[in-house]
């Protein structure tokens, strides 16, 4: 017991769980002020140092391919003769538990927000215009660049766990060849620190996407009244599914993963066969192929006329930046399941494959739930984009997609299995990882202890349950985990800058066998 005491890393574990509390009492305690202070830092890390996450998302995915199709896509990321997971089940895991909650989410959603807004500054867009731009960019913010901040590092940390079988499982273990000894010194505890602090802050604030659309659902199917206890009592139900699973292990989290894919299967298969099917399958052709000739463009559109004061509107920091400071606020976490689910994959496999499988499930998502409101829109039937713009909520915007469907209630109902199931799901991958950062001792194949997978659990139920009841605090530590991407960002290039470092030792190492 003592070992076993002597090995949980106190400090990763508990100072930030207490950095984030203090944030918290500090935001609720002083709104204005801190929003004020939060204000501010969004803008100098978004407005004026977007160029940042602009530069890094489009290097990221450039450098993923490459490596792909390099003499290094030959390495295999562990020494088993094939993959611990057939290929349906890994591709299930990496959909399902990495962004799938929030993919199913947006693509109902999303792009209501572009088709009144003005990407690339284009005014009086015509109707034609706007179904191609936000039938488009939501493809484009949810495709191969996020995909690619996840499993370029995936790879790095695969290459860590499985072919240098290093003992620990964090940020700076996995920068240690560039850090060297100063991995286990203050440089690593600070990398390890903000790591969490962003992690815990971006989980805390995911939930407040799901919990008002599961409550507004779950009241128009069981015609009960929506309240804070509603939403207090969904998210101790999705607590007990991933709670459940993930104290079962990587086996459970599995089985969670494939009944995902099931229901989300019977989800798109209702809007689909009840939906518009060639304007979907059309809208949806359109769109990839106005992001394929667009994709440099999109990439590295910073509207820089915002700052002269003659036009510009901010589209790109509003979304774009946005959106890649989020996906590097996760890679703490997420990369690490990928890659302990990706033992046995040579590193072209686990890259295009990962991608492949991310995209696939992404794309289909947004095209089939996005195509539909598209369609209800452009054909008059719901002024779904003027709803939102007039201040209707998220929630009621989607349940309003959801009455065009003659099978209103069922659809509704494998709604909320799908998001309790994806959230589920999401957070098994998240706890299993953080519970790591707890461990002084953890090679790839081992598993975090139980019980610093149940108290991550708690950990993740209980702190969105103490800022539901303040929506300002919870928008403030979405942006400070935005604002933690910023370092994080700088964290990932050295990671990617040792990954490659000791892959060419590596290939030295065997082209010299070779010779042999």
């Amino acid at each position: 017991m003592e070992d076993k005491n002597r090995r949980i890393d106190w400090g990763i574990t508990i100072v930030p769980l207490v950095v984030i509390a203090a944030l918290s009492a500090l935001l609720m305690c002083f709104p204005e002020r801190a929003q004020s202070v939060v204000g501010f830092l969004k803008n100098i890390f978004v407005n004026e140092l977007g160029f940042f996450y602009i530069i890094l998302g489009l290097a990221i995915i450039l450098i993923a391919v490459g490596l792909a199709f390099s003499r290094y896509g030959s390495i295999r990321l562990g020494n088993t003769e094939k993959p611990r997971y057939s290929t349906f089940s890994w591709g299930a895991m990496i959909f399902t538990s990495t962004m799938a909650a929030d993919i199913l989410y947006w693509s109902l959603i999303e792009w209501c927000y572009y088709y009144t807004a003005t990407p690339f500054a284009m005014e009086n867009m015509t109707l034609a215009q706007r179904q191609d731009w936000a039938s488009a960019y939501p493809l484009f913010h949810w495709g191969p660049i996020p995909w690619g901040f996840y499993i370029l590092p995936a790879c790095a940390y695969a290459y860590m766990m499985f072919v240098k079988n290093r003992k620990r499982q964090t940020l700076s273990e996995a920068c240690r060849p560039i850090l060297k000894q100063r991995s286990d010194k203050l440089p690593g505890r600070v990398i390890d620190m903000i790591a969490v602090v962003g992690l815990l802050a971006g989980t805390a604030t995911t939930f407040s996407l799901a919990t008002p659309l599961l409550s507004a659902a779950i009241g128009r199917v069981f015609s009960v009244e929506t309240s804070e206890i509603t939403s207090i009592i969904i998210l101790l139900v999705i607590g007990v599914v991933f709670i459940f699973a993930v104290m079962k292990g990587m086996k459970a989290i599995s089985h969670l993963a494939t009944i995902c894919v099931v229901i989300f299967a019977v989800l798109l298969g209702i809007f689909f066969l009840f939906g518009p099917k060639i304007y979907i399958i059309e809208t949806g052709i359109s769109a990839i192929g106005n992001v394929v000739n667009n994709f440099f463009h999109m990439s590295t559109w910073m509207d820089p006329l915002r700052l002269s004061g003659s036009g510009g509107t901010g589209f790109p920091q509003d979304w774009t930046i946005f959106y890649w400071a989020y996906w590097i606020a996760w890679f703490v976490a997420t990369p690490f399941f990928i890659a302990r689910i990706s033992e046995g994959r040579t590193i072209k496999q686990t890259i295009l494959g990962g991608l492949s499988c991310g995209l696939l499930g992404t794309y289909l998502s947004f095209i089939v739930f996005g195509g539909f409101g598209l369609h209800v829109q452009t054909t008059g039937k719901a002024d779904l984009a003027g709803m939102l713009a007039g201040g209707a909520s998220p929630a009621e915007v989607i349940l309003k997609v959801f009455d065009q469907l003659p099978v209103t209630r069922i659809a509704l109902v494998v709604l909320i299995l799908a998001m309790i199931a994806f959230y589920a799901s999401t957070f098994d991958a998240i706890t299993l990882v953080v519970a790591g950062y707890s461990e002084k001792d953890l090679t790839g194949e081992k598993e975090p202890r139980k019980k610093l997978r149940a108290f991550w659990s708690c950990v993740f139920l209980l702190l969105p349950i103490a800022l539901l009841f303040s929506e300002s605090t919870l928008s403030n530590l979405q942006t400070i985990s935005i604002i933690a991407a910023f370092p994080l960002g700088i964290i990932m290039i050295l990671i990617v800058w040792g990954f490659f470092r000791e892959l060419r030792g590596h290939w030295k190492i065997r082209k010299e066998d070779m010779e042999k």
